[in-house]
C-alpha cells in the first residue's frame, strides 16, 4: 500500500477552533520537518538519496501505526472485561438488598417478642437479688450489732480491732453491692461515718505522739499501723482513696506546734527571755523524745526526727514573725531574741547538739530570722540603748555639775590629784554596751560603737556648755562657787582621764580615724577649760597691772612681787592636775602673765626722762623676767617653755645707749618674735623718751627690712595676742601703721 492510500485510510483531523494547541503543534512539526529537509538536501548530490529517505520514513510510519492499533485493541478488550464485571456486580447487589429486607422483617418481629419478655427478665433479676439476700441475710442481721461494737472499739481506742471489724463490714457491703446491681442497703449507710470516726481517732493519737510514746507506745503503734494499712489498700471502684498516712503526718506536726506554740498570746514585755529559756530547755527534750521513743513506733519513711526538727523550727519561726509584727520590743527583749536566735538556737545546746543524729538534717533549716528581722531588731536595740545611754550620761553630768557649787573642794585620789568617777562611769557605760553588742554580731557591735561615739561627742559638748554656764554664773554672781578654780582644774583631770581611756572604744579592724571627732571634741574641751582658768587668773591680776609701768614700778619691786604672790597662790593647786596637762596649763598661765605684762607696757603710761630712768627700766625688766621665771620654775614649769625671756629682749631696746643701733635691735626682735608689729615696736620705743622723729622712723623701717624669722620662732607667738596701742587720732587708717602715720604728721 503506497503512502497515498494510507493517507486516505487515516481520518482527516482538521483542527477546529477548539484545538488551537493541535494547530500550533502541526505548524511546529512542519517547520521542523522543512528545516530538517532543507538541511539534508541542501546540496544537489544529496538528492540521489531521496528515495532511500522516503522508504525509511514509510517504514517508520507503518511501525507507529501498528503500535497504535495494538494499544487501541488492548484498551478495547479491557473495557469489555470491565463491562461484564459491572453487570455481575449489579446482580450481587440486588440479591443482597433482598436478603437485608428479609432480615429487617425478622428483627422487627424479634423486638416485639423481646417486649413481651421484659417483665420476665425483671422477675429473674429480682429472683437473683432475693436469692443473694437469702444467703447473706444472717450476716446482714448482724450488721447493726457489728457497727455498734466497732464504735465501742473506736471509743475504747482499740484501733486494730476496730479496723478489722470495719474491713469486714466493708467487705460485706461489697458482697451485697454487686448482686444488688450497685444498690446500697440502708444498713450500710453509717459505715463511711464510722470510717471517718476511726480516722479522726487515729489522727488524734498521732497528734499526741510525744505523750503516747512515753505513756502508751502500743496505742501509738496501733494507730500508725492502721494508717499505713489503710493508705496501702486498694479502695473499691467508685470510692475516694483514704490517705491516712498524710493525715497522721499532718497531725504530728499540728500536735507539736499546738504543744509549744499554740498559745495566741505573745510574751509580755520583759517576759521574752524567760519564754526563750523555756524553749531552750523544752525543744531539746522534745527532739530527744522523738529520737528515742517516737521514731521506733513509726515506719522509717516517716523520718520522725527530721519531721520533729523541721516542725518545731517552722512553728518557732512563725511565732517569732508574729512577735516581730506586734508592738516594738524593748532593748532587753530585742537583745535576748538576737542572741538566742543567732547563737543559742543553733548552738550545741539545741539544734546543733551532737546527740542529734544525721537524720535530723538541721543544715537544711531556713534561718530563724530573716535579714529584715535582724535589721529591725538591731535598729530597735540601738535606738532604745541610745536613749538609755543618753539618759545615763546626762545623769552622770548632772551629778558632776551639782558638785561644782558645794562648799567642799573636789575629791582627790591617793596621789593627791583631783579625781571624779564620772569619766570612768562614762567610758564604762559605753564600753559595756559595745562589749554586750559584740556577743550578738559584728554588725550590731559596729552600730552600737557608732552610737557610743556619737553619744560621747554629745556628752562632751554638753560638758563644755555646762562649764560655760558655770563660769558665767560665777562671774555674774548668780551662783558663787567657793572652789571655782579647783573644780575647773578637776575638769582638766576628767578630760585627761577620758583622753587616756577613750582608746578602749576603738574596735579591732575599724578605721584609724574613727575616734578623730571624739579626740577633736576633747581637745576643744581642754582649750575651753584653759581659757576659763586663764580668764580667772587675768581677773585676779588685772588690778595689779593697772599701775605698770609707773614711777613706783621703776623704784620698787613690790608691784611685781604682788603679782608673783597672787599668781603663786592662784597656781598652788596646779600640781593636782596630772601630767602632761599640768605642764601645758603652767605654760599657758605663764604666757597669760607675760601677755598682761606686755599689754601694760604698750599702754604708754610711762616715758623715761633720761638715761638713768632708761637704765632703771631696763634693770626692772631684767629683774621682773628673772622673778617670773623663778616663780614658774618653782611651780614646776620646764625652763624651755618659759615666755618671760621676751622681757630681756625688750630690755635691750631700753638699755641701748646709741639710738643709731636701734634698727639692729628691732630686726633682732622681729627675728625672735615674728608677730611683733610696728605699733608694738613704736609703743616700746616710746618708753625711751629720747628718740627724734627721724630716729623713730629709721627704727621702724628696719623692722620691714629684717630677715625672715627663723623656723624655731613660730613657738614664740606673743605679740599677736597683745592689743596694739592706738594713740593716733580717729582719722587713722586701719590698714597702715598708726605710729608711723602719727610721726609723719608731726
Amino acid at each position: 500500500m503506497d503512502s497515498a492510500a494510507k493517507d486516505e485510510m487515516q481520518p482527516a483531523l482538521s483542527p477546529g477552533p477548539e484545538w488551537p494547541e493541535q494547530e500550533r503543534a502541526e505548524q511546529l512539526a512542519r517547520g521542523a520537518a522543512l528545516k530538517w529537509a532543507s538541511g539534508i538536501f541542501y546540496r544537489p548530490e544529496q538528492l540521489a538519496r531521496l528515495g532511500h529517505y522516503r522508504s525509511r520514513e514509510v517504514q517508520r510510519t507503518c511501525s507507529l501505526e501498528a503500535r497504535l492499533k495494538s494499544v487501541v485493541q488492548s484498551y478495547l478488550e479491557g473495557v469489555q472485561t470491565g463491562v461484564r464485571q459491572l453487570a455481575r456486580a449489579i446482580e450481587v447487589v440486588q440479591g443482597t438488598r433482598e436478603a437485608l429486607s428479609q432480615a429487617r422483617g425478622l428483627l422487627q418481629g424479634m423486638s416485639q417478642a423481646l417486649q413481651t419478655l421484659e417483665p420476665l427478665r425483671e422477675r429473674v433479676a429480682q429472683h437473683k437479688q432475693l436469692q443473694a439476700l437469702s444467703h447473706l441475710l444472717p450476716r446482714l442481721r448482724a450488721v447493726p450489732a457489728a457497727v455498734a461494737h466497732t464504735q465501742t472499739l473506736i471509743d475504747g481506742q482499740q484501733f486494730l480491732e476496730a479496723y478489722v471489724s470495719l474491713r469486714e463490714l466493708e467487705q460485706l457491703r461489697e458482697d451485697t453491692w454487686a448482686p444488688l446491681g450497685g444498690l446500697e442497703l440502708p444498713v450500710f449507710q453509717g459505715l463511711d461515718l464510722l470510717f471517718e470516726a476511726l480516722g479522726q481517732a487515729v489522727e488524734a493519737a498521732a497528734g499526741a505522739a510525744g505523750k503516747l510514746a512515753r505513756e502508751d507506745p502500743a496505742l501509738l503503734v496501733a494507730a500508725v499501723r492502721v494508717a499505713e494499712v489503710e493508705t496501702g489498700r486498694k479502695t473499691p471502684l467508685g470510692q475516694v482513696p483514704r490517705d491516712w498516712r498524710q493525715r497522721c503526718l499532718r497531725a504530728l506536726q499540728e500536735g507539736l506546734e499546738r504543744a509549744h506554740f499554740g498559745s495566741p498570746l505573745l510574751p509580755a514585755p520583759g517576759a521574752l527571755p524567760g519564754w526563750l529559756e523555756a524553749l531552750r530547755v523544752a525543744l531539746p527534750v522534745e527532739l530527744a523524745t522523738a529520737e528515742a521513743l517516737v521514731a521506733p513506733c513509726c515506719p522509717p519513711q516517716y523520718n520522725v526526727v527530721q519531721l520533729w526538727a523541721h516542725t518545731l523550727h517552722s512553728g518557732l519561726r512563725r511565732s517569732l514573725q508574729n512577735l516581730l509584727a506586734g508592738p516594738e520590743l524593748e532593748a532587753a527583749d530585742a537583745f535576748a531574741l538576737l542572741h538566742w536566735a543567732l547563737h543559742v538556737y543553733l548552738g550545741q545546746e539545741m539544734m546543733g547538739s551532737l546527740e542529734l543524729g544525721p537524720e535530723a538534717d538541721v543544715s537544711q533549716l531556713e534561718p530563724l530570722l530573716t535579714l529584715e528581722n535582724i535589721e529591725q531588731l538591731e535598729a530597735t536595740f540601738v535606738a532604745n540603748i541610745q536613749a538609755s545611754v543618753s539618759q545615763w550620761l546626762q545623769n552622770a553630768l548632772d551629778g558632776e555639775v551639782a558638785e561644782w557649787c558645794r562648799e567642799q573642794g573636789p575629791n582627790t585620789d591617793l596621789s593627791g590629784s583631783y579625781y571624779s568617777p564620772m569619766p570612768a562611769i562614762v567610758l564604762q557605760i559605753l564600753e559595756e554596751n559595745i562589749r554586750v553588742a559584740s556577743l550578738v554580731s559584728e554588725s550590731l557591735q559596729q552600730r552600737v560603737h557608732g552610737m557610743a561615739l556619737s553619744e560621747l561627742g554629745i556628752f562632751l559638748r554638753s560638758f563644755s556648755d555646762a562649764l560655760i554656764r558655770f563660769s558665767r554664773d560665777h562671774v555674774r554672781g548668780k551662783s558663787m562657787a567657793p572652789h571655782y578654780v579647783p573644780y575647773l582644774l578637776a575638769t582638766l583631770n576628767h578630760k585627761s582621764a577620758l583622753s587616756s581611756s577613750v582608746s578602749v572604744l576603738q574596735l579591732d579592724g575599724a578605721a584609724s580615724g574613727a575616734l578623730a571627732p571624739v579626740e577633736a571634741a576633747l581637745d576643744e574641751l581642754q582649750r575651753r577649760i584653759y581659757r576659763l582658768v586663764l580668764e580667772a587668773l587675768q581677773a585676779e591680776l588685772q588690778p595689779l597691772f593697772a599701775d605698770l609701768p609707773s614711777r613706783q614700778w621703776l623704784s620698787s619691786p613690790e608691784l611685781l612681787e604682788s603679782v608673783c604672790e597672787r599668781t603663786g597662790r592662784f597656781c598652788r593647786d596646779f600640781w593636782r592636775v596630772r601630767n602632761p596637762t599640768v605642764q601645758l596649763l603652767l605654760a599657758e598661765a605663764e604666757r597669760a602673765v607675760v601677755l598682761q605684762y606686755l599689754s601694760a607696757l604698750m599702754q604708754g603710761r610711762l616715758v623715761c626722762r633720761g638715761a638713768d630712768e632708761r637704765a632703771q627700766a631696763a634693770e626692772r625688766l631684767r629683774h621682773d623676767a628673772a622673778q617670773l621665771q623663778q616663780l614658774f620654775l618653782s611651780l614646776g614649769l620646764e625652763e624651755n617653755a618659759h615666755c618671760a625671756p621676751v622681757l630681756l629682749a625688750l630690755r635691750e631696746l631700753l638699755n641701748l645707749r646709741d639710738p643709731a643701733l636701734l634698727g639692729l635691735e628691732v630686726a633682732g626682735l622681729r627675728q625672735q618674735f615674728p608677730d611683733v608689729s610696728e605699733d608694738h615696736v613704736s609703743a616700746l620705743l616710746g618708753l625711751r623718751g629720747d628718740l627724734s622723729r627721724e630716729q623713730h622712723l629709721a627704727a621702724l623701717s628696719s623692722l620691714q627690712a629684717a630677715l625672715p624669722p627663723s623656723p624655731c620662732a613660730s613657738r614664740r607667738i606673743l605679740f599677736s595676742l597683745v592689743p596694739a596701742p592706738a594713740p593716733a587720732p580717729a582719722s587713722c587708717l586701719p590698714s597702715g601703721s598708726c605710729a608711723r602715720a602719727l610721726l609723719l604728721a608731726e
